[in-house]
């Protein structure tokens, strides 16, 4: 059972999604706006958000942002319109939506998207206790920092600029690292890039076989790539 929280303007879609998830076994929260939405959030992280886009009194992705902006976008978000353009989508998933549903939202299609919102979920709950801890660096010679130490999971000596940053294994023995101390963006992008990129290549390039890895549907893995500047063919023919 997941508990999720639905935002939207409208009586019946609230009472529509809510009885059809809580047929699911979820716990449902509802919000009639963006300020419900705030206050219901800040009672705590739900496990994901149906979030729709046009509100009276804010926007969806304006409320994006600002969770984004707060650091409080911890959880997966799904955002709903019947009258959203793709550029207002694209730009909802830049910001950090995971999916976009378009209403009317067929029931298979809204718990296909939700049972993916809620595994990525779990991933990233889980991704923290995978993680290496972090090694003692010897302190460089020369008092400069060591080529690569941008993205280096070091902690140097005192007296010696200290360089935060975390390094992940991926398959095949590959090593990617990243930094703490790039702003909250740019390291959510430079992690999904190194994700997608990693996946691309074992899967030879398919966006099929990745769109199943990831949970993503495929227009939104699409759209995603292009957002991170990811070219599948690139990585497939790297990998043949």
């Amino acid at each position: 059972m997941a508990n999720i929280l639905v935002v939207d303007d409208e009586m019946g879609i609230r009472e529509l999604l809510s009885e059809i998830l809580s047929d699911e076994g979820h716990a449902i929260q509802l919000a009639e706006n963006a300020q419900q939405a705030r206050e219901a959030r800040a009672q705590g992280a739900p496990d994901l958000v149906l979030l729709d886009i046009w509100m009276p009194d804010t926007d969806g992705v304006t409320l994006l942002k600002e969770w984004q902006r707060d650091g409080l976008l911890t959880m997966p978000v799904i955002m709903m319109s019947g009258h959203a353009t793709i550029d207002t989508a694209v730009e909802a998933t830049r910001i950090g939506a995971l999916n976009f549903l378009e209403k009317p939202i067929a029931m298979q299609k809204l718990l296909k998207a939700v049972q993916a919102g809620l595994s990525r979920a779990q991933e990233v709950a889980r991704a923290p206790a995978l993680a290496p801890r972090p090694a003692v660096a010897p302190p460089p010679e020369d008092g400069a920092i060591a080529a690569g130490a941008p993205f280096a999971a070091a902690s140097v000596a005192p007296g010696h600029a200290a360089v935060r940053g975390a390094s992940v294994t991926a398959g095949e023995g590959h090593m990617f690292n990243l930094s703490f101390d790039l702003p909250l963006r740019e390291a959510r992008d430079a992690f999904e890039r190194m994700y997608f990129e990693h996946h691309l290549g074992r899967e030879g390039g398919s966006m099929t076989r990745v769109a199943e890895k990831t949970g993503l549907e495929r227009t939104h893995l699409y759209r995603k790539l292009k957002q991170l500047g990811v070219e599948p063919g690139k990585l497939a023919k790297k990998n043949q």
